[in-house]
Formats: C-alpha cells, sequence, structure tokens
C-alpha cells in the first residue's frame, strides 16, 4: 500500500476518454458497490481510496493494489459531480465468443444503440434474466465508459459484451432462429417464444438497420394498448425488458 503519484492521477484523469482507455487498456469503476460488484471478474491495476475507505473496507486481498488519495486528489481523479471514495482501475477483459455457449441458450444483439444509460440498462437486463452474452455492433455505446459501467450497477461483472461486424456475424451458419422487433411484427403476447436464438434490439431512434434486418427470421412486436393517443416508440432498454421477459416466460409456465 502506497500513496497516488501525480503520474498516476493524469491516467486515471484521461480514461474518460475511450482512445485513452484503449491506449492503457483499462478502465475505471467507481463507488463502494460498483468496485465490491465488479473485485472479483476483472484484473486490477490499481484500487485507489481514501485512507477512511481502505480502514472500513479493504482487505489483504487489496494491499499490493492499493494506492491512497486524499479527497482532493479523488476529486481530480473521479467523473461523479461529488467524487466516490474509491475508484478501481481494471484491465480491459478480452473476452472470445464461445460458440457453444450462444448455441446453447438466448443471446442478446445491439443494433447501433447509442445511449450509454440504455447499454448499461440492457446489461443489467441480461443479467437478471441470465443472459451471458450480448453482442454489439461496433458503433454501439461503448461498454467501459464511465456512463455504462455505473448504469450496470455491476452487471457488467455477469456479462460478456463482445463488438463485431454484425454483418458478418450473423452471415455463420448458427441454425439458430433471428428475432427482431417491428411495428409490424407477429404480438410477442401471442407468439410462442424458444429459449435459443438471437434477439436483435435496434438504435433509439431507426430500429435495426436494414442490412441487419435481412437476417431477422422472426418479427415481433410489442402491441400498444388501443386508445386516443399513444406514443410512437418504447425506449429500447424498456423494450428490451419487455421482449426478454416474454421469451423468459415459459420457464415458470
Amino acid at each position: 500500500m502506497q500513496d497516488i503519484t501525480n503520474s498516476i492521477i493524469k491516467i486515471v484523469s484521461s480514461l474518460s476518454q475511450k482512445k485513452y482507455r484503449v491506449e492503457h487498456s483499462c478502465f475505471a469503476a467507481e463507488g463502494t458497490k460498483c468496485v465490491r460488484s465488479t473485485w472479483d471478474s476483472f484484473n486490477c491495476r490499481w484500487l485507489i481510496a481514501t485512507k477512511s475507505w481502505y480502514e472500513q473496507f479493504g482487505n489483504a486481498s487489496h494491499y499490493d493494489k492499493m494506492l491512497i488519495a486524499s479527497k482532493g486528489q479523488m476529486a481530480r481523479m473521479s467523473q461523479f459531480s461529488t467524487p466516490a471514495d474509491v475508484i478501481a482501475i481494471y484491465e480491459l477483459p478480452n473476452y472470445e465468443i464461445d460458440k457453444k455457449e450462444l448455441l446453447e441458450g438466448l443471446t442478446l444483439i445491439l443494433d447501433n444503440v447509442q445511449d450509454p444509460g440504455n447499454l448499461g440498462t440492457i446489461i443489467r437486463i441480461a443479467d437478471w434474466y441470465g443472459i451471458k452474452n450480448i453482442i454489439c455492433s461496433d458503433t454501439t455505446a461503448d461498454l467501459y465508459s464511465h456512463k455504462v459501467i455505473q448504469a450496470t450497477m455491476g452487471a457488467i461483472a455477469n456479462v460478456k459484451v463482445h463488438y463485431v461486424d454484425l454483418v458478418n456475424f450473423l452471415s455463420e451458419d448458427w441454425k439458430l432462429p433471428v428475432f427482431g422487433t417491428f411495428l409490424d411484427g407477429k404480438n410477442i403476447y401471442t407468439t410462442d417464444l424458444p429459449q435459443k436464438g438471437f434477439v436483435i434490439m435496434g438504435n433509439e431512434g431507426k430500429g435495426i438497420s436494414p442490412h441487419v434486418a435481412e437476417f431477422v427470421t422472426h418479427r415481433l412486436t410489442i402491441p400498444a394498448t388501443k386508445g386516443d393517443y399513444v406514443s410512437d416508440s418504447l425506449n429500447v432498454g424498456v423494450a428490451t425488458a419487455i421482449v426478454v421477459s416474454e421469451f423468459r416466460r415459459n420457464i415458470f409456465k
């Protein structure tokens, strides 16, 4: 355990930008809940905290990674408006796509989901419903941005997120049904849904892109309750929760 240095403060502060996360091959997780939820799932480079945090929550497993910082130094590194008392700096994981795992379960595919909060929410939903993998287009929000990490509320530790060229990925011979949500799809509430396959969720404003939609084998819709007025669409995080919940319904019958 040692005091933090100015050079490390500079590195941690830079991790708010993707190019520096890539350059240093690491990302930051802030706050006690987030750090304690992720500690066992990633390789920790540094665990930075105030002395009072370490005295309350620290243990022997932290010691060789531990850097003590003042509240002023924490403020220089934190991306919160009110700085957290602990920041974990984790090495970026390099997950391989386990094709066997994908063939045996339900997998979410995100096509150009742009909002970090939506991505974080979808990761939490996947974790809640036992989905182990999410496949993202290269244009989907960066998993390791501060807003996504915080929005996952620790679920990032349990769900593997992969970035791929979706057309190339879906062009492989998966022999799995591919579901997508469209306004003209089949009513999801009256459709018999399997426990294996791909479920594509599209961009917040444009939905599933045409070149990805070509791979959809089953078009679904979440019907609105009839009335004088309904909004023209659902938030993608809300829609994902409804869709995945319907897929999981048969488990509990």
